[in-house]
């Protein structure tokens, strides 16, 4: 999850940007903020780097593989008879009947 060094790091930086009257309680507010920090980043669906680098890697290669399929599909459409018309069925063409004006 979230390493901990960063957490106290930033727990000493929030201490330190406190006034000096309220920094004089000591270690009790930076255990205080530490804890908030914790409880608070640890609510979150956070991942780490190694987590999210790895699943850019995924991500990436998943798009390559589309895109091929994507040419390999255009090449066989391509390949496919080209005189016979694709039919698609139209599910107006039950309500619309041929008048004697068309």
């Amino acid at each position: 999850m979230i390493d901990t060094k960063k957490i106290e790091q930033l727990a000493r930086q929030v201490h330190d940007a406190m006034p000096q009257g309220i920094r004089t309680l000591g270690d009790d507010v930076e255990k205080k903020i530490r804890q908030v920090l914790q409880a608070q980043l640890g609510r979150m669906d956070l991942v780490n780097r190694e987590e999210f680098d790895i699943q850019t890697q995924v991500l990436l290669r998943t798009r390559e593989k589309l895109t091929a399929l994507e040419q390999r599909l255009a090449a066989l459409e391509s390949q496919s008879t080209p005189d016979v018309p694709v039919v698609v069925a139209d599910a107006d063409a039950e309500d619309h009947k041929p008048s004697a004006a068309e």
